[in-house]
């Protein structure tokens, strides 16, 4: 993805603060007296979706059975939940939301069910809505207060951005019969899809002689006005000729969408990744997105975003993260496809594949304002940019001896950290037998 200032400040702090070099030496520092080594106890998760068996919170000598009722489906899914990994500590709040628990909104054409902060209380500068629309079908004439980014047509993986105050609307195509279903996601958590500025809801609440007045036109050309909004409702479908359907040229100097379906993929160890913020999609300034795969066996590598709050969709596959959120904080969490992770700014996290196939997800961030100066003069800006920290990264462009004061470790072990972010990588490497 990117190198960024950031980390080179990190490591010249750290070279700041190293300690004088001792003479060479492939030897880890002597241990601490007062801190004990970290637990060899394996932390895998006990059961799958495809276990055949009755979950019970057990793990180790840790734990008993359930002797009341218990809800084996859920269980199944959420092994880290009824039986968590021994290194989960402290009060993390819940950053898991599947959206088969959100109520959904019907309508004549589609449907939509969305995630804020009455979901996930934590999630205070992300919300996400799922909506379906039927062939034809339309999302009606409106705009928010708040940015938004479209996923999907454009074509199946592309996107588009919505500024603030913008006004928009969204209408299925019938390239399929089934019409289209996709993400919308607003940078604030509180933002909810039934309190949006609609074009018939306003006009309903605007006496029909003021319309009238404003038009210019007479009062009865108003007399089959909605009485209330129609949100979503069906109609024909669109010509297939943009062009003839425009009144005037679609001439914007910033594009609004940006064809994310037609980009490469990264190719790691592990998986694929790309990256769309505002170095490649200039209108979105306040959101910026990243699509990851991960083989069966591999993980997103352990990593932090500094500022920015991470909302991560899953689209297909079985995956684990676990959260650590400072002062022995931690907490781990499943994801199946249709799940929403929501991890706040500089929670360290992995995302790992726990299944057998492919794990396909996005990572939608909210890029903060960023304050610069230039010439003296201070502003606020908003960049719109991925940014991210490796942990393996860091460590590797840290002086040795201060890594191995801290963690224990070996040269031999220093040496096959990677200097380059890894951000996908592969199964585990087989421990070394000696002869």
């Amino acid at each position: 993805m990117y190198s960024w200032s950031l980390l080179s400040t990190l490591v010249v702090a750290s070279t700041a603060l190293a300690a004088s070099p001792s003479s060479e030496t492939s030897s880890a520092a002597a241990p601490s007296p007062t801190v004990p080594y970290a637990s060899d106890d394996p932390n895998y998760p006990l059961w799958n979706l495809d276990s055949d068996i009755t979950p019970e919170p057990i793990r180790g000598g840790l734990g008993t059975t359930i002797l009341g009722p218990q809800n084996v489906p859920v269980e199944l899914q959420n092994p880290d939940a009824l039986a968590p990994p021994t290194t989960d500590n402290g009060g993390v709040p819940n950053f898991k939301w599947p959206f088969s628990l959100s109520r959904n909104r019907l309508q004549t054409g589609g449907w939509a069910r969305e995630q804020n902060i009455n979901d996930v209380p934590s999630a205070t500068d992300i919300a996400g809505v799922n909506m379906r629309l039927e062939a034809g079908a339309i999302r009606e004439m409106h705009w928010h207060s708040i940015a938004e980014v479209y996923l999907a047509d454009v074509g199946p993986g592309d996107l588009w951005y919505f500024p603030p105050g913008f006004p928009h609307s969204i209408q299925a195509k019938n390239t399929t019969e089934e019409g289209a279903e996709f993400l919308l996601i607003f940078d604030s958590g509180s933002f909810s899809e039934d309190s949006t500025f609609l074009l018939t809801d306003w006009l309903a609440h605007v006496p029909k002689e003021v319309i009238a007045k404003n038009f210019q036109v007479d009062a009865s050309a108003f007399d089959r006005l909605p009485s209330h909004e129609l949100y979503i409702f069906p109609s024909e479908p669109p010509t297939p000729d943009v062009a003839s359907d425009m009144v005037v040229p679609n001439d914007t100097p910033v594009p609004y969408t940006f064809p994310l379906s037609q980009v490469n993929g990264t190719k790691t160890a592990g998986g694929t990744y790309k990256v769309v913020d505002s170095t490649t999609f200039t209108a979105a300034t306040t959101i910026c997105a990243a699509e990851v795969t991960v083989e069966a066996g591999g993980m997103r590598e352990l990593h932090w975003h500094p500022t920015e709050p991470e909302w991560t969709y899953f689209i297909s596959g079985e995956a684990r993260i676990t959260v650590y959120a400072s002062s022995s904080n931690a907490r781990t969490s499943d994801f199946q496809a249709g799940d929403i992770a929501y991890i706040p700014p500089s929670f360290g996290h992995y995302i790992e594949n726990t299944g057998n196939t492919t794990l396909k997800f996005l990572e939608i961030f909210k890029s903060g304002m960023v304050r610069l100066v230039c010439h003296g003069q201070a502003a606020n800006t908003c960049l719109g940019l991925f940014r991210d920290i490796s942990l393996s990264q860091w460590l590797a462009l840290t002086p040795p001896e201060l890594v191995k004061a801290h963690l224990r470790v070996d040269d031999a072990t220093i040496a096959k950290f990677s200097r380059v972010k890894q951000e996908v990588v592969g199964p585990a490497q087989p421990a070394s037998t000696s002869a």
